[in-house]
């Protein structure tokens, strides 16, 4: 079992730059897949980032070439630099440990869920 807490979000204008946390306690995750996943105020939760144990990464269309997501297993940390910000980037940002195998943009496929927070981005 994984506690994750998320931190870094805040308010930011149009072309504004955050970097996102997520700090682990618990067991080390250095063996799994680690999300970034966003909710906006009426919308469903969807994938944003992800990165797997040899550092392989993969990112929803909406923010490639904008987001890069990293870890540091030492620290059983992941972050999301997020530059280039856009209002439709406002909402509230969890992180995960995927818990079971299939694809890294399934939220279902993910466990021990932090409790997000939130970036907004102004016009």
């Amino acid at each position: 079992q994984v506690q994750l807490v998320e931190s870094g979000g805040g308010l930011v204008q149009t072309g504004g730059s955050l970097r996102l946390s997520c700090a682990a306690s618990g067991r080390t995750f250095s063996w799994y897949t680690m999300g970034w996943f966003r909710q906006a105020p009426g919308k469903e939760r969807e994938f944003v980032a992800a990165i797997g144990s040899t550092y392989s990464t993969y990112y929803a269309d909406s923010v490639k070439g904008r987001f890069t997501i990293s870890r540091d297993n030492a620290k059983n940390s992941v972050y999301l630099q997020m530059n280039s910000l856009k209002p439709r980037d406002t909402a509230v940002y969890s992180c995960a440990v995927q818990s079971r195998t299939g694809a890294v943009t399934i939220p279902t496929l993910y466990d021990d869920w932090g409790q997000g927070t939130q970036v907004t981005v102004s016009s």
